[in-house]
């Protein structure tokens, strides 16, 4: 096995990667769907799409351990002798077994897009109860549009988000791309990274701290398809 077998490999990991985070973001518009129509939580609809967000969470986390251990052992190769790359598999496989029996579905529950799974349900709901409740009094237009401008438009780019993440300290939304792209600024600078909205307190903004919105992102999708048609 030579090292740019192994890198070919890691790149097609990542590319599954890419694929699992698409299917969770299409799960959960799928429970956001099924929030709004039937607005149960316990629905079995809803809690088969929480299973499978679960499921693919789960692989999620394998992948990247298995990945972030090949990375170790081939670095570790690189500086040995050429014959050690015989036992490479051997070693990986060791590695990965016993680091994944240290792993608790428990912690699943923190992976980033099951938090933004549960938030969009829970989220959902309660809109539909406050709808129910008020018995939904008409908003004026202009402040109407002069909200949605404020909640679509990401602080750093100023224009609508395309992927909106919401800062769980402060609040905040920004577009995934964008923030992502300050964080790392930032820190290149050895410098924390200041929410970038007017105003706000959080001086250290940190990627655990985001989480993605897909209600939100709905949103931005609806009101796009509408302008369009318009």
């Amino acid at each position: 096995m030579s090292l740019s077998t192994v890198r070919g490999t890691l790149s097609s990991l990542q590319s599954c990667r890419e694929e699992i985070g698409t299917t969770m973001v299409i799960v959960t518009d799928v429970a956001i769907d099924l929030a709004e129509s039937l607005g149960e939580e316990t629905n079995p609809g809803i809690k088969e799409m929480e299973a499978m967000i679960l499921e693919c969470a789960k692989l999620d986390r394998e992948i990247n351990c298995f990945v972030d251990i090949v990375q170790q052992v081939t670095g570790e190769v690189t500086s040995q002798q050429p014959e050690a790359m015989f036992s490479l598999s051997a070693t990986v496989k060791e590695r990965f077994t016993e680091r994944t029996a240290l792993l608790s579905d428990a912690e699943l529950q923190k992976h980033q897009k099951v938090v933004a799974f549960k938030d969009a349900i829970k989220n959902t709901l309660n809109q539909g109860n406050e709808e129910t409740a008020e018995n939904m009094e008409e908003l004026d237009e202009d402040i109407a549009v002069t909200q949605t401008q404020v909640n679509f438009t990401c602080p750093l780019t100023q224009v609508d988000m395309v992927n909106p993440m919401k800062n769980k300290e402060c609040n905040h939304h920004y577009d995934e791309g964008a923030i992502l792209a300050m964080i790392k600024a930032r820190h290149s600078q050895k410098k924390n990274c200041r929410c970038p909205v007017v105003g706000c307190g959080n001086t250290d903004v940190k990627q655990s701290d985001l989480i993605p919105d897909q209600i939100l992102r709905r949103k931005i999708q609806s009101k796009k398809t509408s302008g369009n048609r318009t």
